[in-house]
Order: C-alpha cells, then structure tokens, then sequence
C-alpha cells in the first residue's frame, strides 16, 4: 500500500484519494490507512499460548492484504486468563520469542503490527467453538475461573473465585508485563481489551460488579481496574507507542452498562493515556437484546468521539468500502475495525482502495494477476 497524507480528500491532479486510505498518525507511529484488522481468536494456541505457523499465515497475510493495522486476537496476559485452553498468550518470554517472526513479516508488508491483551475473568475456561463453547470446569482440562464478585456469566459457566486486593494488583501487573512484552516482541500498538464480558468489562458493569469496596459501587470505583491497569500500562510502554482500549459502550440490558457511562470513561481513560477507543458492545450479559445491522455499533463510536476529543474506531458489520469511507467522511469515527468480512476476503483492502480511488498497488508476487501491477475492479 502506498503511504497516504492526514487528510481526505486529497487532490492529485484530478484524482481524489478517499478518507479510508489516508494515514493516521497517532504518537510515535502512521497506520498507512485506516483498514484494522479488529482481534478475533483463532483458537490455535496448542501448546502453552504459543503462536504457531497458523498465526504467522493467518496475520501475514491481512498484512499483505493491504490493512494498514494488523491486530493479534485477545492475548492472555496470565495462562488462567484464557478464555479457552487453546488461546494465544503472552506471559513469558517464550512467547515473545513464538511471535517475534510474525510481527517482523507484518511490518515488512508496510502493516503496522498490533496486540490486544486481554483477561477472560469469569469467561475464561471455555472450549474452543468448534468442540462446543462449553465450560471446561477444573476437571483437567479447565482450571478455577476469577471475577470482580462471585457471580457466573450463566447457568453453564463456572462460580467465579472473587478476586482479593493482592489479586488485582497482580493482574494490572500482568497487563504491564505483557505489554512490555509485546513491545519486545515487535509489535508496535497495543490495545487492552475492556470489552465483551471479559475481566475488565466485569469490573465495569453494575450487572457483574457487586462490590462494596474501592472497586465497586460508583462509576468511578468501578473503573478503578481498568484506569489502573491504563495507568500501568501507559508506565510500561515506551511514550511513542500508542495505546487503544477496546470497550464494550452498551449491554443492551436495563440497568446495566450504557453509552452514557462509556462517555464518562472515554474521558478518564483519554486523561489516563489511551490513544483511541475501540468502540465495540455487549457480551456481559446473556439477557442482551442486540440489534445487529449494517453499522449498528457506529453510533455509539460517533458520540464517544464528539463527547471526548479521542480518538475512535468502529466496528461490527462494516463489509463495503463505500460504507467505511461514509463513516470516516461523516466524522462518526477515525478506524474502521473490519472483522470477519476479512476472514472471507484477506484482499479486502486491495479490493476497496481500488473501488474508491481507481487502482490499488498488489503485492509484487500477485501483479502478475492485474494489469500493469495494478487493479481496478470492483469490490468485495
């Protein structure tokens, strides 16, 4: 992908470069577009968190798709962490030395590499969805499951350990050695997943946070985990590395977590270091009630962005390039997040910038399928 400008649209003559494929500088690093690859879980952690060649495959070639950013799935930062036995993790060097080879092909792509680290709390434990999703309990295969309160997610799930003083300040801890971990292992964003019921998210929620100390109660105790846990990350990471909190703004549930509150928390967590809030939803609750359609979680990455000043990214069921730009060129967020519609079509990108601004660059390997090493047709 060729580098673009800050801003869209952008004159050359009589082409005009679309919003989507300009960059975005944010501290010491420029996405080359605004094309993410949102985490998703690949299940493929085997043998102790490790990255494989499926992880290598699988990012490598989002990369030389074209995405500007390439974000691993949610990464544990402790093995009781995961949600299932097979996740990726990252709580020692061993893992550093896994995923170094495949943040250095994703960087020679021109992609920037990216992580989410992340705690399942009370979600951890659970097989992979193609045996069953279900709670693997602590009969071998699964292990003990942690939480701001002892409350299960669900009748299927496991009751929860609540976690003691020591043990949050253990897992912030955690949070910041895996980011510096992260670091070493080449990637270059790091985002914290606070989003879809997992251990932050639980902290968070009136619906799964009940207690009566510091850490529950108000808004304010009730963000105390993941501002300090931002807080130990932001001390952890060298300045110019930017930072992405990926949250949950709705449960869909009466009572629960809403837009409002993640307004507030944007604000705090712009205030703690966070570069750009990931704005996703749900999860927390088995009562949701989710409207999914065609950008149905952009509204609330519009408001958060006019609310704070930070910067946002959308996501969920953006699958067409002209929509993308529309959200962008609409001021309703500065990313896109494309998920799944990347799975079915790694080329999306290509595809998309040919779309809206007339040709794309392919990798060299690929010219041979395009005219003069370009390509015009139409999009995915």
């Amino acid at each position: 992908m060729v580098n673009r400008g800050p801003t869209s649209p952008i004159q050359h003559g009589e082409i005009e470069i679309s919003k989507l494929f300009t960059s975005l500088k944010i501290r010491g690093e420029t996405m080359p577009n605004r094309v993410f690859v949102s985490p998703m879980c690949q299940y493929s952690s085997k043998t102790d968190g490790l990255a494989t060649s499926w992880h290598m495959v699988h990012l490598g070639t989002r990369a030389s798709g074209g995405a500007g950013l390439v974000m691993a799935e949610a990464t544990a930062v402790r093995p009781e962490g995961r949600i299932s036995q097979w996740d990726q993790g990252i709580w020692s060097d061993a893992h550093v030395d896994a995923i170094r080879p495949i943040t250095e092909f994703i960087s020679s792509q021109g992609s920037v590499p990216a992580i989410q680290l992340a705690h399942a709390g009370r979600k951890a434990a659970h097989a992979a969805p193609w045996i069953g999703t279900g709670y693997l309990g602590d009969d071998g295969e699964g292990w003990p499951v942690v939480a701001p309160s002892p409350l299960p997610y669900d009748e299927k799930s496991g009751l929860p350990e609540e976690l003691s003083h020591r043990q949050i300040a253990d897992i912030t801890r955690a949070f910041a050695d895996a980011a510096t971990r992260s670091v070493d292992a080449g990637y270059r964003v790091i985002e914290l997943h606070f989003a879809h019921g997992y251990l932050a998210c639980e902290f968070l929620s009136p619906l799964s946070n009940r207690r009566e100390d510091e850490y529950g109660g108000s808004l304010e105790n009730r963000s105390k985990f993941a501002l300090d846990t931002i807080a130990a990350v932001r001390d952890a990471i060298p300045e110019e590395v930017p930072l992405f909190a990926r949250i949950s703004t709705t449960e869909y549930v009466d009572g629960g977590w809403d837009l409002e509150q993640s307004v507030q928390l944007a604000k705090w967590m712009k205030n703690a270091g966070v570069d750009l809030v990931d704005c996703s939803s749900g999860g927390n609750s088995p009562q949701q009630v989710m409207p999914l359609g065609p950008g149905y979680q952009v509204p609330f990455s519009a408001e958060i962005r006019e609310q704070t000043g930070v910067l946002t990214g959308a996501v969920g069921l953006i699958t067409t390039a002209v929509h993308a730009e529309a959200v962008l060129e609409n001021g309703e967020a500065d990313a896109i997040f494309i998920g799944r519609e990347l799975l079915r079509n790694p080329y999306w990108p290509l595809y998309a910038e040919a779309q809206l601004d007339g040709n794309s660059e392919w990798p060299v390997q690929y010219r041979r399928s395009t005219d003069n090493g370009t390509y015009t047709g139409p999009a995915g």
